[in-house]
């Protein structure tokens, strides 16, 4: 396979590994605590709901935009999201940022799950139902937008598929294996990876796409084709481990208690 094929599976399989690991989480604090019966309706109804998302989403960027314009908005896209995973793996490293604990979030989400009002409709745990379908529903969504968006572009929708129930697969697998929260699995630093992944991908497809708004309209040509993807990694790579190192420098009392704020919100 090419390395942008490779690239591909790589960084969905990871993106994909992380996300239904969190929603491994919320699912088995519910079905723990509360009601399996009502969780397991719950995340039957997330996937109904992401089977449609997919279809519609998939169909639409497909048939409505035209090659360059994809690249744009996708790989635009994909440098946002990417961005965002980047900045807080950076922080993270720096110590600037609370590291994100599937322990705690378990703890937190089991006391919730406890201490939530007994309601009932259909004969379901309406909490439970609640919490795993929105859980399951918001993680999977982010794994559709990597599935789609990566396949559509390099236009290999079968590995970017396959990687992703891969990970689900192995996700499951380990859950009925160990029986608790995957917190064994790197996290963090797999977040910083797929950061990295996503970040590098959408510089490659967006500067592609700018070929949309030339008179040709045909998509821009990198040196090197694909193969240009290894540089443009390596330049993020470098550009965080630099921003790393500066932030690392000992932060005030201020930036220390908004730092611990910051991670106990989102635990």
């Amino acid at each position: 396979m090419s390395s942008a094929v490779w690239g591909l599976a790589i960084s969905v399989f990871v993106a994909a590994i992380v996300e239904m690991v969190e929603a491994l989480t919320i699912v088995l604090a519910m079905g723990m605590t509360r009601s399996w019966k009502s969780t397991i309706w719950g995340i039957v109804a997330a996937l109904v709901a992401l089977t449609a998302f997919t279809a519609v989403t998939g169909y639409a960027l497909a048939t409505w935009l035209p090659r360059s314009s994809l690249q744009l908005v996708v790989g635009t896209l994909l440098l946002i999201f990417g961005l965002q995973w980047l900045r807080k793996g950076i922080l993270r490293a720096a110590g600037r940022k609370g590291l994100h604990d599937e322990a705690a979030i378990f703890e937190k989400k089991s006391k919730e799950a406890a201490a939530a009002e007994n309601r009932t409709f259909l004969g379901l745990d309406w909490f439970s139902f609640i919490i795993s379908m929105k859980g399951v529903f918001l993680e999977g969504v982010e794994v559709v937008f990597i599935v789609i968006t990566f396949g559509l572009n390099a236009h290999n929708m079968p590995v970017a598929i396959i990687a992703a129930v891969a990970a689900v697969v192995v996700v499951l697998i380990l859950a009925v294996v160990i029986h608790a929260p995957l917190t064994k699995v790197p996290e963090n630093t797999l977040k910083f990876g797929v950061g990295m992944l996503l970040t590098t991908f959408g510089t490659f497809w967006a500067i592609e796409g700018l070929g949309a708004v030339t008179p040709s309209g045909q998509s821009l040509e990198w040196p090197m084709a694909d193969f240009i993807l290894i540089p443009i990694l390596a330049f993020w790579i470098l550009l965080s481990i630099v921003l790393v190192r500066i932030l690392k420098v000992e932060p005030s009392p201020i930036v220390r208690q908004v730092a611990s704020a910051t991670a106990r919100e989102e635990v």
